[in-house]
C-alpha cells in the first residue's frame, strides 16, 4: 500500500515537472517502485498458500466503521461451509445479538455456509436459562436457513478465535464482543418469525 501511494504522488510529480532530466529520474523510481511492489504481492501469495500469512488489525476505543462485514468479508469466499466459534463470552444478552449479527452475515454469504459450531461457557448467574433459550432461538432460525448450529460448553476456555474450513483462523482478542455494550437492549421474537428476516 505504502508503494502504491508512493507511485501515486510521482506520478503526480512527474506530471507537473517541465525539467526532463527530473522526469528521467521519477520515472525510474517509478519503475523500481513498481518492481518492488509486484515482488512484495508475490511473496504474500506465497506466504498465504505456504500458511503463514499474519495480519494484524487493531481498532481504536470509539473507533468506527469496523462492522463484522468488513472484518470478515475478504475470508469468505465460497469455499467457506463450515465455521467454528470459540467465545466464552456469549452469556449477556448484547453478546447473544453479537453471535446473532455474526451468523446473519454468514447467511447473507458470499460463502454457502452449511454448519456453525459455537464453543462457549454457561452463564454462571441468574442468566443461564435466557443464554440457552437465546441459542435455542438461533439454532432454530439458523435451520430455516438450512444452517446447522452446533453448540458446546466448556468451563476451561479462555481464548476467543474464528476458524473457517478454508484454512483461515482469526484470533480476536475481545472475540465478537468489541462494540461498546449498548445502554439497553431488548430482545425480542416474536411466534412464527425468524430471528433472520426473509430476503434480508
Amino acid at each position: 500500500m505504502c508503494y502504491q501511494e508512493g507511485i501515486d504522488l510521482l506520478l503526480q510529480v512527474v506530471k507537473a515537472t517541465k525539467d526532463e532530466v527530473k522526469k528521467q529520474h521519477y520515472r525510474q523510481k517509478i519503475s523500481e517502485y513498481m518492481t518492488r511492489a509486484e515482488d512484495i504481492k508475490k511473496h504474500i501469495e506465497k506466504e498465504k498458500q505456504d500458511g503463514k500469512y499474519h495480519k494484524q488489525i487493531k481498532i481504536d476505543e470509539n473507533a468506527t466503521g469496523f462492522s463484522y462485514e468488513k472484518l470478515f468479508q475478504e475470508y469468505l469466499n465460497e469455499i467457506v461451509t463450515e465455521v467454528w466459534v470459540e467465545d466464552p463470552y456469549i452469556r449477556h444478552v448484547h453478546q447473544l445479538y453479537n453471535f446473532l449479527r455474526f451468523c446473519e452475515m454468514l447467511v447473507k454469504g458470499p460463502c454457502k455456509v452449511k454448519t456453525i459450531h459455537l464453543l462457549t461457557s454457561y452463564d454462571e448467574g441468574s442468566g443461564k436459562i435466557q443464554q440457552i433459550s437465546s441459542l435455542e432461538e438461533i439454532k432454530q432460525s439458523l435451520n430455516n436457513h438450512g444452517v446447522t448450529l452446533n453448540v458446546s460448553f466448556s468451563s476451561s476456555i479462555h481464548d476467543r478465535e474464528i476458524r473457517f474450513n478454508s484454512g483461515w483462523m482469526i484470533k480476536i482478542g475481545r472475540g465478537l464482543d468489541y462494540f461498546k455494550k449498548p445502554q439497553v437492549i431488548t430482545w425480542t421474537v416474536l411466534e412464527h418469525q425468524d430471528v433472520f428476516p426473509q430476503g434480508g
